[in-house]
């Protein structure tokens, strides 16, 4: 983890897209919270907004379709498969299939903003042979809300830490001010009552 932080710092473009690439793969890196660190990067101004949205685009475009081949290429057996049997079980593939034959694309084009189902969208599609160009272009389009969706709460949540921080130093100097202001005024005060009162 500590190396994966290193990299996002060092490297923020390609980090982003390796956290992509690594969620994909079933590592601990959930997509959304990645889109969501994109959006807060970019409202710190660590990277350029339209060449880190092409990162992570091409970014979810790759781990989808690479599910999708996956899928393809082990068919049914997928279910079987000691990697992918955690993912997708029978019941779930067979239910999934019924949803593409009813609503063809619509179903990645809805469910992909369901977290949890999106492996196994992409698999199922790959294993049904869904036609690489439809799949590709509902997944396109898709992958696009989603990202405006949570790149969009990261950065609103940035930005919003950056007018936090600026408010507060706006609050820290006028403390200071009125601490001053308010000492000089004590010490004028006492320096008034000692004039009005010398034997005191």
């Amino acid at each position: 983890m500590l190396q994966i932080s290193a990299i996002i710092e060092q490297f923020p473009y390609f980090g982003l897209f390796l956290l992509l690439i690594l969620g994909g793969l079933g590592f601990p890196f959930p997509e959304d919270t990645t889109l969501m660190l994109c959006g807060f990067l970019i409202a710190g101004k660590v990277v350029e907004a339209v060449p880190a949205l092409l990162v992570v685009y091409g970014g979810l475009l790759l781990t989808d379709v690479g599910l999708f081949f996956v899928g393809k290429k082990y068919g049914r057996k997928i279910v079987t498969h000691k990697r992918f049997q955690k993912v997708i079980s029978p019941e779930r593939l067979a239910a999934l299939e019924e949803k593409f034959r009813k609503y063809g694309v619509l179903v990645i084009l809805v469910g992909r903003h369901l977290v949890g189902l999106r492996a196994q969208l992409f698999l199922s599609a790959g294993v049904m042979r869904m036609s690489f160009p439809r799949f590709l272009a509902a997944d396109g389009v898709s992958s696009v809300v989603t990202m405006a969706i949570m790149v969009g709460a990261g950065y609103l949540g940035g930005n919003s830490l950056q007018i936090l921080k600026k408010d507060i130093s706006r609050i820290e100097h006028l403390a200071i001010f009125v601490a001053v202001v308010l000492i000089a005024l004590f010490f004028l005060y006492r320096s008034f009552r000692s004039r009005r009162n010398p034997h005191r």
